[in-house]
């Protein structure tokens, strides 16, 4: 197994519900030995999973653990300078038989959809990033070409530069690059999520582009005061994202 395959295992063994769980484990396995504290370790788990999974946590965590970035005016002197937009995959499901070949997953199409808006607002072109990340299965295809599908069906709209080999941020920003060269687009609108902007503004600076963010999906509330600290998917999907964003630039890994 490569380094970069062992990459997403690792990550998902310290992010939640991963990390929770094994913590209440390990406290089931000291209850035979010590009781209470067994049963201490095995209740904090069970917590953590709890709170992580409500999604006020979540909210809380990406505006305290993040740099928070703002919406992108469409029409404002920022977008003006912008040579071109490039949006950030987010995977894509292989398997939709309904439509009869592989579809984007909602990460990777809230991101098209957005890039599209801003395409069509501003009369930039448009670039995308993302080939099969180190975490797909088998059997999947390169997200740039499910996105071109995408824009092209849906929106109406051709991509001119494209980058379906890379499998994680720093080689979309490195191929993006080479793409690029020949057209000396320097200047973009990156589009990714809020939590991942920091992240992958910082891969694409490094390669040499002049990042304008457009990010997209904010942590934010979404139900009642009272249901925002219940359990629920989008909940710990939200603190899982923030968390490894976090963990990211902990770390400097793009």
């Amino acid at each position: 197994m490569s380094p970069g395959e062992l990459k997403p295992l690792l990550t998902a063994l310290v992010l939640p519900p991963a990390f929770p769980l094994l913590v209440a484990l390990l406290g089931l396995l000291l209850v035979p030995r010590r009781r209470l504290g067994g049963a201490i370790v095995a209740l904090l788990g069970v917590a953590m999973l709890w709170f992580l999974s409500c999604n006020a946590v979540g909210v809380g965590l990406a505006r305290t653990l993040l740099p928070q970035v703002a919406p992108l005016n469409a029409q404002g002197a920022e977008m003006a300078k912008v040579q071109a937009i490039v949006i950030l995959g987010g995977g894509v499901h292989a398997y939709a038989p309904e439509f009869g070949r592989p579809q984007p997953s909602p990460s990777t199409l809230e991101r098209v959809r957005y890039g599209a808006w801003l395409a069509k607002q501003s009369n930039k072109p448009l670039a995308f990033a993302g080939g099969i990340g180190w975490a797909a299965g088998a059997g999947t295809v390169p997200e740039a070409d499910v996105a071109r599908m995408t824009l092209k069906d849906d929106y109406g709209l051709e991509l001119r530069w494209s980058d379906s080999r890379s499998r994680d941020t720093a080689e979309n920003a490195t191929r993006m690059a080479e793409a690029m060269r020949p057209d000396k687009i320097q200047r973009i609108a990156l589009v990714t999520h809020a939590s991942h902007m920091p992240r992958a503004r910082a891969a694409y600076e490094k390669a040499g582009f002049q990042v304008t963010p457009a990010p997209t999906l904010f942590a934010a509330p979404r139900e009642r005061e009272l249901l925002e600290w219940m359990p629920s998917a989008h909940g710990l999907e939200l603190s899982r994202q923030v968390l490894r964003e976090w963990l990211g630039r902990l770390m400097g890994a793009y």
